[in-house]
C-alpha cells in the first residue's frame, strides 16, 4: 500500500516543528549578522576610466575602420594593465608592501561591448588607497603604452576619487542577512520533515490506522486530572479523622 502526504499532514509537521524552524532561522540571521558587522573587512572601490582612441587632428573625428582598430586592441590592452611590467612600475612609485601578483588580485578590467573606454577598478580596505591604486594603474599604462605598442591611442577619460561619505561595496550585511534567512529557513524545514520521517513512535489513533494498517476499536481517556485531586482529597480526609480524633 503506497504512503501519500496530504497538504494537511504537511502544515501538521510544520505546526508542530515550528521551533525548531524559526530557531534555526533567527540562529542563521544572527550569525551572518554578527559576521558580516564584526568579522569581514569592509572593502572599498575605485573605478577610474581609460579611453581607447587613436584620431589625430588631421584625421576625421569619427573613422570606422579606426574604431573597430581600436577595439580589437583592447583585448590586448586588458592584459597590458594588470600585466607586472605596469604593476611593478606601479608598487615602486606608491611604495606598496605587496607583489604583483597579490596587487592583480584587487584590480578588474573591463570594458563594454563596442566601447571604446575600458574601466580600471581597484578594490582595497581604504578607500584613499583604492583610488590612488587605481589613477597610479591609468597613469602608468598611459605613458607606458606608448613604448610597448608604439602608439600614443590611450587617455584618462575620468580619475578616481574618493567620496566624502564612501560606502563599502562588501560585505552587504542586509543582503547576507536576508540569504541567511532563506538558508536557515529552508534547512529549518528540511530537518522539521526529516524528524518527522525518522519519528516512528505511535501517539494517535491515526498513527495506528495509518502504520500498524489495523482498525481502532477503542481508546482508553486518560484521566490525569482526577489523579491531581485524589491526594488533595486524601489530605481532607486525614484532617477531618484528625479533628474526629482529638
Amino acid at each position: 500500500m503506497e504512503e501519500t502526504i496530504s497538504l494537511k499532514e504537511l502544515m501538521y509537521t510544520l505546526r508542530k516543528r515550528m521551533s525548531l524552524i524559526v530557531l534555526i532561522t533567527v540562529a542563521a540571521m544572527v550569525v551572518s549578522g554578527a559576521v558580516s558587522f564584526f568579522v569581514l573587512t569592509p572593502i572599498y572601490q575605485s573605478t577610474t576610466q581609460l579611453l581607447v582612441n587613436q584620431a589625430k587632428s588631421d584625421q576625421p573625428i569619427y573613422n570606422p575602420a579606426e574604431i573597430q582598430t581600436n577595439l580589437q586592441l583592447i583585448n590586448t590592452y586588458n592584459q597590458i594593465v594588470t600585466s607586472p611590467f605596469i604593476l611593478d612600475k606601479v608598487i615602486d612609485e606608491l611604495e606598496l608592501e605587496s607583489t604583483a601578483s597579490q596587487l592583480k588580485e584587487k584590480i578588474t578590467v573591463q570594458s563594454a561591448k563596442e566601447s571604446q573606454v575600458v574601466e580600471v577598478t581597484v578594490q582595497d580596505p581604504n578607500p584613499k588607497k583604492a583610488a590612488d591604486i587605481a589613477n597610479k594603474v591609468a597613469s602608468v599604462f598611459e605613458s607606458e603604452i606608448v613604448n610597448l605598442m608604439k602608439v600614443d591611442n590611450v587617455n584618462i577619460l575620468a580619475k578616481a576619487e574618493v567620496g566624502e561619505k564612501a560606502s563599502p561595496v562588501k560585505p552587504k550585511p542586509l543582503l547576507n542577512i536576508a540569504i541567511a534567512f532563506m538558508v536557515g529557513a529552508m534547512v529549518g524545514v528540511g530537518l522539521a520533515f526529516l524528524l518527522e520521517y525518522l519519528d516512528n513512535t505511535i501517539k494517535t489513533p491515526e498513527d495506528i490506522e495509518r502504520m500498524l494498517e489495523l482498525p481502532v476499536l477503542g481508546a482508553i481517556a486518560t484521566f490525569e486530572d482526577q489523579k491531581l485531586e485524589r491526594p488533595a482529597r486524601e489530605g481532607r480526609n486525614t484532617r477531618i479523622r484528625s479533628e474526629t480524633i482529638g
